[in-house]
């Protein structure tokens, strides 16, 4: 049961994702076929939608931030010691860190202290509150993968790839280009 409970909480944000993911596009779908074949539509389809992609999106970058999957520029430090690799992934971790720490702080301001209760979305009547309130979620979520991951790379030593450079090198295994037997083929 712990075992389980472990792997939940490991893989929360993608199974967010994908009920989030599921939902706006059934919400969508609905209501294209609802428009196009009965000329009726859901009122409050297209902000629940909307409001359902934000949050995929702020919660795919935490997600992201779990599978080390963000855009880094890297290649420069193949010219450098590996110290120097270490130094400054950690430096830029660190950077990371405290944007996310400022966005936190801000972002919790204005949802708890600089919002009105009484702001609702127009169709569903929901305070939006509850909306905006994926931005410290989201900061916050994405703090604690970074360091996790920080943690298991330099701490565990665990060597950590993201999913596309793992699927390249798979490709890579599976499929062996023989260099003599590709030139006999352009011949």
């Amino acid at each position: 049961m712990k075992r389980i409970t472990l792997h939940v909480l490991n893989n929360l944000e993608n199974y967010i994702c994908q009920f989030l993911l599921v939902t706006f596009v059934v919400i969508l779908f609905a209501q294209i076929v609802l428009r196009n074949l009965f000329s009726y539509s859901l009122a409050w389809g297209d902000e629940l939608a909307t409001y359902a992609f934000v949050w995929f999106a702020y919660l795919g970058a935490v997600y992201a931030a779990k599978m080390a999957a963000h855009n880094r520029v890297t290649f420069q430090f193949k010219f450098l010691p590996k110290w120097v690799e270490t130094f400054c992934l950690l430096l830029t971790d660190v950077i990371w860190i405290a944007f996310n720490a400022v966005f936190i702080y801000l972002s919790y301001d204005f949802v708890f202290n600089k919002m009105n209760l009484f702001w609702k979305s127009q169709t569903l009547g929901v305070p939006m509150k509850y909306f905006y309130l994926i931005l410290p979620i989201a900061f916050l979520a994405m703090t604690f993968r970074i360091i996790q991951n920080d943690y298991l790379k330099y701490v565990k030593k665990v060597n950590l790839v993201d999913p596309e450079t793992e699927e390249v090198e798979k490709m890579k295994r599976s499929n062996p280009t023989d260099d003599s037997h590709n030139s006999k083929q352009e011949r």
